[in-house]
């Protein structure tokens, strides 16, 4: 029986029937060199994706289809759940990511025992100042309600063991948040989750498709991760916005007119049900890390 190689490459394709000669003819030399796998999931492509496809199929090379197209993070869930390696890292169809990152981040992983090491484009320019912008905001909202020493959240090129990305694909929706909330599922694991600078070439064939759409549902996909592992991180501010206004609202009205406002009243009371509704979600979520772990 063949051993299974160490490491997967696990690729989405959605209509990237341009930008898929130059790429597989880069990265099947390089993955066939280094005895890696590929795993190749078409994403309900409406181009010639399929055909290019099926065409480069070899030993090593595993094409997966969807009939549909479930999103970019419904194809590396497919990918994933077909790993038999080790190790798996995700890199995108368009040639934007370098072969040689592949072998920097998979001896970062094995050297240091991390459980997943992000390829970090930290310092390099955006294709867009609408896109730099929204992934500044979607970094400050991911910072500010939880601690994460990750500065790239969304990079497409990270790389982790099997085992641990199986576990965690259940929690990661089929958008383009995959890639956040992977990495923040990682870190609520209490994962070992380093980063290292990658180079990201820019895109020669086709354009992208990630939008506003994408940056709102991956906004949605942080605060449903909050609410999963640290929802007191998310109650606990609106409850103290909510307290310091009612009591500010309660001295101002008692200054003036020497009574207790009932609006101050409805303001506090909202305060303290927040919380306590903040302390009953940490509750639960505390219960069901505890299940999950046992």
């Amino acid at each position: 029986m063949k051993t299974p190689a160490e490491l997967s490459i696990v690729v989405p394709v959605y209509n990237e029937a341009e930008a898929l000669p130059s790429f597989l003819d880069e990265l099947v030399p390089f993955a066939r060199e280094h005895g890696f796998a590929v795993i190749l999931v078409n994403d309900g492509s409406t181009d010639a994706t399929g055909e290019l496809l099926e065409a480069r199929k070899e030993a090593g090379i595993t094409v997966l289809h969807h009939k549909v197209n479930r999103g970019y993070g419904g194809a590396l869930k497919t990918g994933i759940a077909a790993c038999a390696s080790r190790y798996l890292i995700t890199v995108d169809a368009d040639g934007q990511h370098r072969p040689e990152d592949i072998l920097a981040l998979y001896r970062v992983i094995r050297e240091k025992g991390a459980d997943m090491v992000v390829g970090s484009r930290r310092g390099q320019k955006d294709a867009s100042l609408g896109r730099a912008v929204a992934k500044r905001l979607i970094r400050l909202l991911a910072h500010t309600l939880m601690t994460i020493p990750v500065h790239d959240l969304n990079s497409g090129m990270k790389i982790s063991l099997t085992a641990e990305a199986k576990k965690a694909i259940g929690l990661c929706p089929d958008t383009m948040a995959f890639s956040d909330t992977m990495t923040l599922v990682f870190l609520n694991n209490r994962c070992l989750v380093l980063e290292e600078p990658i180079v990201v070439r820019e895109r020669q064939h086709g354009s992208s498709t990630i939008g506003v759409r994408d940056a709102v549902a991956t906004v949605r996909a942080i605060i449903n991760m909050v609410m999963l592992f640290h929802p007191l991180n998310l109650f606990f501010p609106v409850a103290m916005v909510l307290l310091f206004a009612g009591v500010a609202w309660t001295i101002r009205c008692y200054i003036i007119n020497r009574v207790l406002s009932t609006g101050a009243a409805v303001l506090l009371l909202a305060a303290m049900s927040t919380f306590l509704l903040g302390l009953i979600a940490e509750q639960l979520s505390e219960i069901r890390r505890r299940l999950a772990a046992a």
